[in-house]
């Protein structure tokens, strides 16, 4: 009998990590652009006149939203993959996935303001 829970190996772990970045990134435009995004903050970094530590703390905080969409993105997988049909849990399990992209949207604004405010005022 095959089941979905192999036995634990870290390099098979990393293998399906890095099949999961592969699918994530061919098959969700949301996310490559965000990735987009995320590559241009990163450079755009580099000619602010704010300290290291700083501009670190922004950068890395800007992955949050992407590992937000990575789950919104499976959440709406197994939803699919469980019917294609209309469904009110369906439609929950979907837009709480969303919700929690827009929180990590939220999190990040804050930690920018938050960072930004420490810098300029000092």
């Amino acid at each position: 009998m095959h089941t979905n829970k192999p036995k634990f190996s870290i390099f098979k772990n990393i293998k399906y990590a890095i099949e999961g970045a592969i699918v994530t990134i061919r098959s969700e435009k949301s996310f490559r652009t965000q990735l987009l995004i995320i590559f241009l903050i990163g450079i755009a970094l580099i000619f602010v006149n704010i300290s290291l530590l700083s501009k670190l703390i922004l950068f890395f905080s800007t992955w949050i939203i992407l590992i937000a969409e990575a789950m919104n993105s499976a959440i709406e997988r197994v939803v699919d993959m469980i019917t294609k049909e209309y469904h009110p849990l369906a439609k929950e399990a979907k837009d709480i996935g969303a919700f929690a992209v827009m929180l990590s949207f939220f999190l990040i604004a804050a930690i920018w303001t938050i960072t930004l405010f420490v810098e300029f005022s000092k």
